[in-house]
């Protein structure tokens, strides 16, 4: 799941993103922490698929 996180210097100044967005891991992980649900994220951002949601997650964990 990992290959679905990049982290590039020159795209959102270095931060871990979701590949082939600009959509940062910190950005989902803290809507997350907020309260906002998957399907509420999914709806948010319907170019993102779950996976991508739950490679946020497991970036946090490592």
């Amino acid at each position: 799941m990992l290959g679905r996180i990049s982290v590039d210097p020159r795209i959102c100044h270095g931060q871990a993103c979701i590949k082939g967005t600009r959509i940062s891991v910190y950005q989902i992980l803290h809507m997350l922490a907020n309260g906002d649900t998957i399907e509420e994220l999914l709806k948010e951002y319907p170019s993102l698929k779950r996976e991508d949601i739950l490679a946020c997650i497991e970036y946090a964990q490592n």
